[in-house]
Order: structure tokens, then sequence, then C-alpha cells
């Protein structure tokens, strides 16, 4: 399963819902959609400043991760973007491939 970061920031009417239900609840409400599209919750933390939560997926597939995604943004209690992630075997990996390319202007 590929791994992803969603950076999740709430409208207002997301932050009501969540100042009336509580934090436990959108984790809940959270992990149940990612299961219902064969993903798993990694973690889910809040924050504060410029986003209001980190949530980590592994998941089967992009398209799982797409859905989540469409289906938050249309809820229109937040918006978010998902941020692929690479172990480290993966990045040992893809620094062996040697892609060929020519820089523009050259």
């Amino acid at each position: 399963m590929a791994r992803y970061l969603y950076i999740v920031n709430y409208t207002p009417q997301g932050a009501g819902g969540i100042l009336k239900d509580g934090g436990t609840a959108r984790r809940a409400a959270a992990q149940a959609a990612i299961e219902s599209v064969g993903a798993t919750l990694v973690s889910f933390d809040f924050a504060f400043g410029s986003d209001d939560a980190y949530i980590i997926v592994d998941s089967p597939s992009p398209e799982a991760i797409v859905a989540v995604s469409l289906t938050v943004a249309a809820s229109g209690g937040a918006a978010g973007r998902a941020v692929p992630l690479l172990s480290p075997e993966q990045l040992d990996a893809a620094a062996k491939l040697t892609p060929s390319y020519q820089p523009p202007g050259s």
C-alpha cells in the first residue's frame, strides 16, 4: 500500500461541527470514510496555525484517496490536499533510476 499525508483545513461549518461533536467523533468519521475505500488510517492529528489536521493513510490505490478527497470537498465542511509519501527505501530506488532528460533551451 502507498502512504499519503492528507492536510485538512476546516470551513467555518466544519469547525462548528467539531465544536459540537468533538475531535474523537471527527477522527471516527474520517476512519470510517477511509476504511470504506479499503484504506487504513495510520494517524489523525489536529493542529493549529495554517492547517487544521494532518491525517496519514495507507491506501491500496490513488483512486481511493481521490474518492475520499472528492467526498470531503463536496461536503463543504473541509478542504484538503493529499501528499504522496515515500519511504527511505523508495527514495533509494528512485535515485537508482536514470531518466533520459533534456533541459529546456539546451
